[in-house]
């Protein structure tokens, strides 16, 4: 390689990297600016359209209207409508929690079970509530094992609520009870006196414990 050619080489080099770092710069402010208008101009409307439509639903939902819940009245639109044409909306997602918990004291404990399943929330006290009414729902069912299984879900997910906490763990200790696995359910109800005395099933815990120790 001649000198000249040796000392053009730095130089071409320094200028694609210089093009390569426009490129870059170009390319994230590209990506940035798509990212802003799809949440202002997209996102956001649609979860402004998406929360006004869940405002009806809600006030059925607080009356026990449950077949209004799930589809309407005829003018205003049900959650079941909301989960389909708002997906990826908060609202869509808190739909999913009114549509199972409106197929659950409708009894169609199936699809309780798969929209609270499909349903998720950074509210522990919401989601732990979730947990145990699929634990509800498997129990209708007959199905106690999973029962067992989402009642102590719902029982440790969130054990500063003393109330929800020891309510579901006293759940799935009686289903224990009720299937045979005594020493199962006795560390249960032995974790209720530990860590919640002074809840409603901690206050009569004692009685529970007692009856499984003195049995043979």
């Amino acid at each position: 390689m001649s000198e000249l050619q040796e000392e053009q080489a730095p130089v071409s080099i320094t200028k694609k990297n210089q093009h390569l770092i426009v490129y870059l710069l170009v390319g994230g402010l590209i990506a940035a600016a798509g990212i802003f208008g799809y949440t202002e101009l997209y996102q956001k409307p649609l979860e402004a359209k998406a929360a006004d439509a869940m405002y009806v639903a809600e006030k059925y939902f607080a009356n026990d209207s449950s077949e209004f819940v799930l589809n309407g009245d005829g003018t205003s639109k049900g959650v079941l409508y909301i989960i389909k044409e708002f997906s990826g909306t908060k609202a869509a997602n808190l739909a999913k929690y009114y549509a199972g918990m409106s197929y659950y004291r409708l009894k169609d404990y199936n699809k309780a079970i798969d929209y609270l399943k499909d349903f998720s929330t950074n509210a522990k006290q919401v989601q732990a509530v979730a947990y145990g009414s699929i634990g509800d729902a498997y129990s209708e069912l007959k199905k106690n094992e999973e029962a067992i299984e989402y009642y102590k879900k719902a029982g440790t997910h969130f054990p500063e609520d003393e109330a929800i906490s020891s309510e579901y763990l006293f759940r799935a200790a009686s289903f224990l009870e009720l299937n045979g696995k005594n020493d199962a359910a006795l560390e249960i109800y032995k974790q209720i006196k530990q860590d919640y005395p002074k809840s409603e099933k901690g206050f009569s815990i004692d009685k529970y414990i007692n009856r499984l120790q003195v049995q043979p």
